[in-house]
């Protein structure tokens, strides 16, 4: 069942990620890029993770409205391209993990230039 569930994911990210290119619209999704897609374990809910280049908190706020408005055709999308029982409600949400990693890179080049001092 988990692999059918990684599966399922992967197919997923790649439907949205497609869907947000060609059929929304709206402005404040531009740049948004799918990273991940976590179901749940009896496939009725999906969280979906996404990163913006600009991480402005403004940028982040009009993205992620963009995205909450964009969700039903977004899932009506994926019911109609994607094999399911039942199309899982779906809920975006930041992947921060690009900004950790971001931000542990800084703390590394300010400690090598403090131990070059």
């Amino acid at each position: 069942m988990k692999h059918r569930i990684g599966r399922v994911e992967t197919q997923i990210q790649r439907e949205v990620d497609d869907i947000l290119l060609k059929d929304v619209n709206d402005p404040r999704v531009k740049g948004v890029t799918i990273t991940g897609v976590k179901l749940t374990g009896d496939l009725q809910h999906a969280t979906i993770f996404y990163s913006i280049l600009d991480d402005a908190p403004d940028k982040v706020e009009a993205a992620q409205t963009g995205l909450d408005k964009a969700s039903g055709l977004i899932r009506r999308e994926v019911g109609q391209r994607i094999r399911l029982f039942k199309v899982p409600e779906i809920e975006f949400a930041q992947d921060k993990s690009v900004q950790y990693g971001a931000r542990i890179d800084q703390l590394i080049n300010e400690v090598r230039r403090n131990n070059l001092e």
